[in-house]
C-alpha cells in the first residue's frame, strides 16, 4: 500500500492507493494514484516540501509524486514571526 500523509494543525491528512493493483492497471487504484498526484502537485505550487520515506526509514526529498512509493510525507512551508 502507497499512503501521503500531508502534515496540518488538525495533525495529518492520508490519502492512500494499492500499488500493488497499480502496476497491474487496476482502475480503482489509478483512480486513486490521480487524486493523490493531484493533491502533491497543489501542495508542491503552495510550497510544501515533499519526502519519501524509504525502507530502511530513511527520507529522500523528492520533486514529483512517486506512485510506487510506500510512503510520501507533504510538509507545508513554515511561517515564522
Amino acid at each position: 500500500m502507497g499512503i501521503m500523509r500531508t502534515l496540518s494543525r488538525r495533525g495529518d491528512d492520508r490519502v492512500t492507493w494499492d500499488t500493488e493493483k497499480f502496476t497491474v492497471g487496476d482502475p480503482e487504484a489509478e483512480a486513486a494514484v490521480r487524486e493523490a498526484e493531484h493533491i502533491f502537485k497543489d501542495a508542491r505550487s503552495r510550497g510544501c516540501s515533499a519526502f519519501k520515506v524509504n525502507t530502511d526509514k530513511t527520507t529522500t526529498r523528492i520533486e514529483s509524486f512517486d506512485p510506487l512509493a510506500d510512503q510520501i510525507i507533504l510538509v507545508p512551508r513554515i511561517i515564522g514571526g
